[in-house]
This record gives C-alpha cells, structure tokens and sequence, in this order.
C-alpha cells in the first residue's frame, strides 16, 4: 500500500519500501517511518554567530546536530555529502532526544540547533528534541530552508526560539531549477514563523550568473521589508562552487557590498555579509543613531555594547534576544 507524506509540498506518495525525495522517511509496511529518529550523522558545538544568528545570544555557544537527508536538492549545497546521502550509506550516532539535552547541558550551551541538512526532514527528533529543551530551560534554533506544510510548521514553532531561515531568490524558477522546490511555501513558512513569535533571521546566498542582479536582490529586499518588517535580519552569503556548481567563480566583496547596500537603500536596518570577512559587514549598527553597537570579525565578538535590549547612546530598542 503506498503512503503519502504529508510533511512538505512535495507530498511524496511512496510505495512499500521506498523512500520519498528527502531519502529519509520510508514506508515500511504501510507505515510511514523516519529511519533517522535518535541517529543524528553531527554534532558540533559551534558559535551561534555561524547558524548565522546575530541578534540572538551574541558570543554565546550552540549545540549544533543533523542527521542525513534533505527534501531539497540544491546543485551548490555545501553539505552535500550528507543532505544527500542515503541514510543506510552514513555514519550516525544513537542520541536519543533525552540524551542530546542532558549533551546540551554538559557543554554548558544556552541552546540547542537543529542544522546542517534540514531539520524538517527529521522533523519527528527535531520536535521531540525541541520540547525536552524547551522543558529543559534550552533554547531552540532551526537553520532550514523552510520548505514545509503549514501544519507541521506551526506545530513545531511551538518550541522554537529563533531561526535563520534561506530565502535563496525571489524566483520560482531559481527554486525550480537550483533547489527541485517552489517558493511559495518558503515566503510562507517566513511569515508563519515571524508571525509565531519567532526571532527571525534571513540569508540570502548570493550566486554569480543566478541571483546576483541588482533588481532580483532589490525585489527580494522589498519583499522582506514588506512582509517581515524592516527590523529582520537579512544575511548576504558569499557563494564558493560546491557539489554541481563547481564551474561558477565565488561571489567578488564588490557585489555583496552592493547588496548590503541595496537592502538598507530599501529599508532594511540590519543587513550583514558572510562568508567573507567585512568590516561594516558583520558588525551591528543603531538604526537610528547609526553608532557601533555589536564589533564582529568572523564569529569572534570584540565588543558588544547592547544594554538591555537597547542602544546605550539613544536607547532605540533593538530587534534580537539578548539575554
């Protein structure tokens, strides 16, 4: 009896033994299962500053897992060898939800993150994890891609704290063509997710020839300032060839500046630049005062002046959680 997946839009109908497009979620006698439950393939500690989160708990430390599978299938991920990779063909850990809170609690991390793949792919341990944390007094990060159903989304932001969501283009074509997706349901899952309470953050990976012109970066920054509000973050990421996109050449400073400069031209008050070291563009600045408030370099914080959620110079509130 096949079974359909009612998890992502792709709405996998699978047959007896197989698996839908995420490779991970299999139906095993009429049942649908997820084979990955408890068997993460990473877990890292790693500075929040990388998921990438600005605004949430500047320097502090995360507890950072995947397990393997993704229901996209993007041709320049760069984590490629394992959102892409069979399940029954990886190393993974048993890590029961219970045992990933008390390793959270070992490595005095605040927080807990689900990245790497895509935690909607493992979506069954990502809740599960997430409620024990929240139970726990730890906080919850996603890093997605945000290519969900409404229903499980909302189920899930229940217990999420703060995610880094990619909005790769403005394009459904780009969606189509790159990432055998749509965009309708990430504009979706943005706005779910904003609305829900959530700290929200958004990276945008610039690729050269792709998504790189001025107009699609404009239309896209109009879009977040409109329908996310001009306080979220937005992330312009340095693209490196990777995977099947080995052939295009990394993204030059001078079109990421370019983008940061279009995105704050349209409003947008916090925009940064990654993968690339950038002065201005990794450092957190008052809207309304314009003074320095948080000194990056890398992931490395050298000063962060924020007192209580505010600028210290004109006490403007700044959007983030800060404590």
């Amino acid at each position: 009896m096949k079974v359909q997946c009612e998890l992502c839009p792709k709405q996998c109908l699978i047959s007896p033994g197989q698996s839908g497009e995420c490779r991970v979620r299999i139906n095993i006698d009429g049942v649908l299962r997820t084979v990955v439950y408890g068997y993460p393939c990473s877990i890292h500690v790693d500075p929040v500053e990388k998921k990438p989160l600005f605004h949430f708990l500047p320097g502090s430390r995360i507890l950072s897992i995947a397990t393997v599978g993704c229901n996209l299938h993007c041709k320049n991920c760069q984590n490629w060898e394992i959102s892409q990779a069979n399940p029954e063909e990886s190393t993974a850990f048993p890590c029961s939800p219970q045992r990933l809170i008390a390793l959270t609690k070992e490595a005095n991390c605040p927080s807990l993150a689900y990245t790497y793949t895509d935690p909607i792919i493992y979506y069954e341990y990502t809740y599960d994890s997430a409620k024990l944390a929240r139970q726990a007094g730890i906080r919850n990060v996603l890093v997605t891609a945000g290519y969900i159903n409404e229903d499980p989304w909302r189920r899930l932001l229940q217990y999420v704290d703060a995610a880094n969501i990619d909005l790769k283009a403005l394009s459904d074509e780009f969606y189509r063509d790159v990432c055998s997706a749509t965009l309708k349901p990430v504009q979706d899952a943005l706005i779910i997710a904003k609305a829900s309470g959530v700290l929200v953050e958004v990276t945008n990976l610039i690729i050269p020839t792709l998504n790189d012109k001025a107009e699609q970066i404009r239309d896209l920054c109009r879009w977040v300032k409109a329908n996310l509000g001009g306080e979220t973050p937005l992330h312009f990421s340095r693209f490196f060839p990777r995977y099947k996109m080995r052939h295009l050449p990394p993204t030059s400073l001078k079109t990421l500046d370019l983008a940061r400069e279009i995105a704050m031209d349209e409003g947008l008050q916090y925009v940064y630049i990654g993968n690339i070291l950038s002065k201005e563009g990794q450092s957190t600045y008052c809207p309304e005062c314009k003074k320095l408030l948080i000194e990056r370099t890398g992931y490395t914080i050298l000063q962060n002046r924020i007192e209580q959620g505010r600028c210290p110079d004109c006490k403007k509130e700044i959007y983030g959680v800060w404590q």
